[in-house]
């Protein structure tokens, strides 16, 4: 990923709303009645229930998931003690990933205080909020003492992610490489390059999995910690070896195991060629391992080798563990985070790594034969399966080792409530552009002379998205990019009425001439044609000279989308092309289709549209449900219009007996399954979170999603064209930068897939 510069990252944080993250209602508080009901005098009875009973506060608020991320400011990231203030970007981030991966909310809090008393004091204090307290970036040996403290007082979890995250991917790897190098855990020899809190925690772990406290050799920044050195922090005596070894050098000779908490650029190719055969190494200093990939992989052929980066195989990642971890903890409200509760995590991010890999996260790292071995021994970040896999095993040891308050039964239905969290299913942008960064495909910009369009095209090459072809005007886009300071360096500029791009224009013309010669095409109509933007872009979608074609915001929706209709053509004979808008809402991203196309389509193409939605759905890794939507419930009203969704929905069960769907049925008792429940309990849809909205015709659905889009404030992909033989995408009339680059991203996807 390019660098990332100061002012696109202080912009970031300060633009519209300061800072990351809010606090939304989750009431409605609509009415007069709502609000004393939420506040005086409806909230005295809740309020009593609590006293009278203190583990009702987990029925009646949201303690039950909420998570407190505290620190103190003093080990921030590699910035160090910045102190508290400087370090609350740095909580509402770790919130953010806390609501991204496992839907659990955060309040962040810096402390003022150096004082491990103080902190342990506060924090007591202010406890019964909360149902769970992750602490963060606190420097050793505080971070111990205040951790230890924490969980002797406090019946809550207490974690210190800094050392059990990093421990228990970590320990998650190391048994895996192990595996396959067929090497015992409790004979390795193991080097720990650096005595903070991660590493000891590591140590920790690894003779929780059998290793030998006598094998393992620690150093910190004085070198090998001995049992003779004069003096020795508390922490760190557990590991003083008798050995007599002092250096680094010293210490990794033989050695079966490497790990490195330290800093860049410390261990050598001669050290690890000195190490004994099928070496382990975990070189996780940040940003920079303490030997660079490169280096280790030409030192030794036989090595099993891990960082902390992303752009090489087998990131040791704590976002793979804490969030599930606590979430695991908080569906039993444990009392603490135990022993047991870490291995069983470590366990099951270890087996995860073990089974199938799904197609989506393969597509995402460009590798369709990933699969256990050297180069994945842990799970990738993206793997929707994290969540069910490791919360339930962490729940499970909970309840097993006595520490859990509520106990689950049903153990398929627990995966699948946490297969439903937003944490999992609102990624789907984050995943679309991992799967594009993975197999960089050319798009063309039919309108590159706009400012909106050759932004966005900047920002996709500047981030690796896809490789970016500006069509227009050449003056005017060389005019806005010098004006606008936006690098592009190497980028392809066409003018299709330039006099130097002729022999192509004719080229292309010939060819669309061919094809549509039996459609009124004239040889003179075709290069009269293919000197506008549109014709001569998709013409370079066709021929393969790009691989998706972005337009539509100079212009009007039909007159943008007909030369695409001409020229590539629909994927299936003689079925329509389809409008769908992905709207990323609070529940998770709901498809919603047609919006721009089909004016009152009958009941076959309602079905035809159906499918072509939900086969789209599918390839993003998500299971479609469908409503077909009407202002009829099941025959409640008998026309000809919502008869017309009654037979669509019978045509399409006939032919896609897989898909879950029914209808007709009106919006608010699709998205709402109480309501459903209540009223038709033998719906299809009970039970389950729809998805997919499949609108009874054009006026509905366009203008439900232009609401949806300017009053839910939802960040939207769309509207994207379903049913086309290529990527070819039509941005609605002056779209915003950000849509510009969401359906950019979406393009680049859609032409992976159509490839």
């Amino acid at each position: 990923m390019k660098k990332i510069k100061k002012q696109e990252a202080l912009d970031f944080h300060s633009k519209g709303r300061p800072g990351k993250i809010q606090v939304v209602p989750t009431k409605k508080t609509n009415s007069q009645r709502n609000l004393s009901l939420a506040y005086s005098p409806g909230v005295a009875e809740p309020c009593m229930r609590i006293f009278e009973n203190k583990d009702d506060i987990y029925k009646y608020t949201a303690k039950g998931n909420l998570v407190a991320v505290i620190t103190d400011g003093s080990a921030v990231l590699g910035l160090g003690n910045i102190g508290p203030e400087a370090s609350k970007p740095v909580m509402e981030g770790k919130g953010l990933l806390f609501k991204m991966y496992a839907d659990i909310d955060v309040f962040d809090l810096e402390l003022n205080t150096s004082s491990v008393d103080s902190f342990v004091s506060t924090v007591k204090s202010i406890s019964p909020t909360f149902g769970g307290i992750n602490l963060e970036d606190i420097k050793a040996p505080e971070c111990f003492e205040i951790e230890k403290k924490l969980k002797k007082f406090l019946d809550i979890p207490v974690m210190h992610d800094d050392q059990h995250g990093t421990a228990i991917i970590s320990g998650a790897a190391l048994i895996n490489a192990l595996e396959i190098v067929e090497k015992n855990i409790k004979e390795v020899k193991i080097v720990i390059n650096g005595a903070g809190a991660a590493s000891i925690s590591c140590a920790n772990i690894y003779l929780s999995l059998g290793a030998n406290i006598k094998n393992i050799i620690m150093l910190d920044s004085k070198g090998v910690i001995r049992n003779n050195r004069r003096f020795i922090e508390t922490y760190k005596s557990k590991f003083a070896t008798k050995a007599k070894i002092d250096t680094l050098e010293e210490a990794i000779l033989e050695s079966d195991v490497f790990i490195g908490l330290s800093k860049g650029n410390i261990l050598t190719a001669k050290m690890i060629k000195s190490m004994s055969n099928n070496p382990i190494v975990f070189a996780m200093a940040n940003p920079d391992p303490e030997i660079s990939y490169s280096k280790a992989i030409l030192a030794r052929k036989d090595i099993i080798f891990a960082t902390g980066r992303s752009d090489f195989p087998n990131q040791v990642n704590n976002v793979l563990g804490f969030p599930y971890i606590f979430r695991g903890a908080l569906d039993v409200r444990a009392k603490c985070i135990n022993e047991e509760m870490k291995i069983a995590a470590v366990k099951a991010i270890a087996n995860l790594a073990k089974e199938s890999v799904p197609e989506d996260v393969k597509l995402s790292y460009d590798n369709k034969n990933l699969s256990f071995n050297k180069d994945y021994i842990i799970p990738k970040p993206n793997d929707p399966r994290l969540i069910s896999e490791i919360s339930s095993a962490v729940a499970k040891a909970a309840i097993d080792s006595g520490v859990a308050r509520k106990n689950i039964i049903d153990w398929d239905n627990y995966k699948q409530s946490l297969n439903n969290r937003i944490g999992n299913q609102n990624k789907l942008i984050q995943r679309l552009t991992n799967i594009a960064k993975s197999n960089i495909k050319k798009i063309v910009f039919a309108e590159a002379d706009q400012y909106n369009v050759l932004k966005a095209a900047y920002k996709i090459k500047e981030e690796k998205i896809a490789e970016p072809i500006l069509l227009g005007r050449q003056e005017k886009i060389m005019s806005l990019i010098e004006d606008n300071s936006l690098e592009f360096g190497n980028v392809n500029i066409i003018d299709p009425k330039s006099d130097e791009l002729q022999n192509k224009v004719k080229y292309y013309a010939d060819k669309l001439w061919k094809k549509r010669s039996r459609s009124g095409f004239t040889e003179y109509n075709s290069r009269k044609l293919m000197r506008e933007r549109n014709f001569f872009a998709s013409m370079m979608v066709e021929l393969g000279d790009a691989d998706a074609m972005i337009s539509g915001f100079t212009r009007n929706y039909p007159e943008t989308i007909k030369p695409a209709l001409q020229i590539v053509g629909t994927k299936y004979h003689n079925k329509k092309v389809a409008g769908l808008f992905i709207i990323m809402t609070n529940r998770g991203p709901l498809f919603i289709a047609d919006t721009t196309i089909n004016i009152n389509p009958n009941s076959e193409e309602l079905a035809d549209i159906t499918e072509l939605v939900a086969d789209t759905v599918e390839k993003f890794g998500i299971k479609p449900v469908v409503a077909m939507l009407s202002y009829s419930n099941f025959g409640s009203t008998r026309d000809s219009n919502s008869l017309k969704v009654k037979k669509a929905v019978s045509i399409i069960k006939k032919r896609r007996s897989d898909l879950t769907l029914d209808g007709e049925i009106q919006g608010n008792f699709a998205v709402n399954n109480k309501l459903l429940l209540e009223k038709f309990p033998f719906s299809e849809l009970v039970g389950k979170k729809v998805n997919v909205l499949i609108f009874p015709n054009l006026e509905s659905g366009n203008i439900s999603y232009k609401l949806l889009q300017e009053l839910g404030g939802f960040e939207t992909i769309g509207p994207i064209l379903v049913g086309l033989n290529k990527s070819i995408h039509i941005v609605q009339l002056g779209a915003s930068v950000k849509d510009i680059f969401n359906m950019s991203i979406f393009a680049s996807v859609d032409a992976l897939n159509k490839n």
